[in-house]
């Protein structure tokens, strides 16, 4: 559960990104319009979350300077 909070920090730090936890799953929509993708992990896996956290702040959703 640690990482879940660290997962909404990330995402409100970012306007492309819609963090929902529903249903024992936590969800985040990434991008806008035909390019959004969506992420989904079980609530309480903490290693995927934490892959999750690592995608948005360095890997393949890294927010890029306009």
């Amino acid at each position: 559960m640690k990482q879940l909070s660290k997962l909404a920090i990330v995402c409100a730090k970012r306007k492309d990104a819609l963090l929902e936890v529903l249903n024992g799953y936590v969800r985040v929509h990434v991008g806008m319009g035909p390019e959004r993708e969506t992420l989904r992990a079980d609530w309480k896996d903490n290693k995927k979350i934490k892959n999750m956290i690592y995608e948005l702040k360095f890997g393949k959703f890294k927010k890029t300077a306009k």
